[in-house]
């Protein structure tokens, strides 16, 4: 799932100079081989050497430290090149050229600073070319609109470069969050571009995890209406009817209380219905439960059983169906068009007075101190493991809302660990913050422009979003 190195026949090999190992990449080589010419380039953040050959040759390349140098072997060429280069520059010091008896031409660059690099080979005109890319810390900072700042942040670290992207939104400034569902349905999928265009907003991040179908996985609640439940008690956002947020560990507890006082655990909310089980099915999950024909469903609008089905009911826009198999079923099996049921759901008593919720995680900050849920809300390897693309929803202590997307599994942006976006978090000031879905999924979007590099190479279709409208729009 991580991709860290990469090491390939005559293209890109990328690694870290800091690193304590000797990384090799090889490609067998052309005889008569000749070194005709060095040229050299230099940029803010890369310096180029192109070494102009006659046909591609076998190279070694080797990581130094102590002093730190980069060396490329080619074995079997001849030069007619000068020994030595000398730059002007903060990372690069020269680049020095021998010849050893058997024809081996040894390239030697001394570096100044850390560094990472990429050697690759082109054709027409054959060429080996070697980038050396220097440390550096670059933001540039856009007003998306007033009270909302969009920062991209290039630096780099031990391991290598970064690219963070920042929505940093002042909820004071007439903004809004909200969590938006692909096509307005819990069951499918839609690009985060276009449920910014339907939804009218202004930025977006991609939000929870969902499933192939884009049933969401994880607590959800829009304008009051539970749509989708977590099994376990995991980390969510939670938004007040007058814009306060909260980030906390929560637990939906559901029943269905029958006419004879019985009441009947629910298991899940808007999902697909499992052996003995009781789902609830709203009018955000679909037009249709989908469900096969082993359980009985019941129609309910207003507290009253209104339909009794035995399979895919259609799901009334003013009530839910009540879909069960098994024990559950036969627990209901008495039931009556006309009898009356209660669903019962709640959130805990602070979280019941939301009006939108999000659920995701684990939590990375809470109050002030890196604090990862990872383990106690049992997320595996898939979330937890390596280094991916993340994205990351904060809360400042001024309030400020805090929207990150860390590009990952590219070349010119690692991604994080879990532990690692804790720690950019914190140090982005965030006093509580969690993680959202990251690795393909993750993305930004700033006045209907992707902003970030999706990982997959385009962008994904998500089952839901983080949205940030204005206040006028969100009411």
């Amino acid at each position: 799932m991580f991709k860290h190195f990469r090491q390939r026949l005559s293209v890109t090999t990328v690694v870290t100079a800091i690193a304590i190992f000797v990384m090799q990449s090889i490609v067998w080589a052309a005889p008569g081989n000749v070194l005709s010419k060095v040229r050299t380039s230099q940029t803010a953040d890369t310096v180029r050497i192109v070494f102009d050959v006659t046909t591609l040759p076998e190279y070694l390349v080797t990581t130094l430290e102590n002093p730190s140098r980069l060396v490329i072997d080619m074995p079997g060429i001849g030069s007619n090149t000068a020994n030595q280069y000398v730059f002007n520059d903060a990372t690069v010091d020269k680049l020095r050229l021998s010849t050893d008896e058997s024809g081996k031409v040894r390239a030697v660059i001394d570096l100044k600073t850390e560094y990472t690099y990429k050697v690759f080979t082109l054709k027409n005109p054959n060429r080996l070319v070697v980038d050396i890319i220097k440390k550096y810390d670059r933001k540039l900072v856009e007003q998306v609109a007033p009270g909302i700042t969009y920062t991209s942040w290039l630096k780099s670290s031990a391991n290598g470069p970064i690219l963070a992207h920042i929505l940093d939104i002042d909820p004071k400034a007439g903004f809004t969050i909200k969590p938006a569902i692909s096509n307005g349905v819990v069951q499918g999928l839609e690009p985060l571009l276009s449920m910014v265009e339907r939804t009218h907003a202004l930025a977006a991040v991609n939000g929870s995890y969902f499933g192939l179908d884009g049933s969401i996985i994880g607590l959800l609640k829009i304008d009051g209406q539970i749509a989708s439940t977590s099994e376990l008690p995991r980390t969510a956002l939670g938004i007040m009817p007058d814009g306060k947020l909260l980030i906390d560990q929560v637990q939906y507890d559901g029943k269905v209380a029958l006419p004879d006082g019985q009441t009947i655990p629910i298991n899940a909310v808007n999902r697909e219905r499992g052996e003995n089980e009781l789902i609830v099915y709203s009018g955000l999950y679909a037009p249709t439960t989908g469900c096969n024909n082993y359980g009985q469903e019941y129609v309910v609008v207003n507290d009253k059983v209104t339909a009794i089905n035995p399979s895919n009911s259609p799901i009334p826009s003013d009530g839910v169906v009540l879909s069960a198999h098994g024990e559950a079923a036969k627990l209901m099996s008495s039931l009556k068009v006309g009898d009356t049921v209660k669903v019962q759901q709640t959130l805990g008593t602070e979280w019941d007075k939301t009006e939108h919720v999000l659920g995701a995680g684990p939590m990375l900050i809470k109050n002030n101190s890196v604090f990862l849920t990872t383990k106690i809300e049992e997320f595996g390897s898939d979330v937890a493991g390596g280094r991916a693309p993340r994205t990351a929803l904060g809360l400042k202590a001024d309030g400020h809302i805090l929207a990150v997307v860390v590009d990952g599994r590219q070349d010119d942006s690692i991604g994080m660990t879990l532990l690692e976006l804790a720690l950019f978090m914190q140090e982005l000031g965030a006093q509580d913050a969690m993680n959202l879905d990251g690795g393909g999924s993750s993305e930004m979007v700033v006045k209907g422009k992707i902003v970030n590099q999706p990982s997959d190479g385009h962008e994904r279709r998500v089952g839901d979003a983080l949205v940030i409208v204005s206040s006028d729009v969100a009411n």
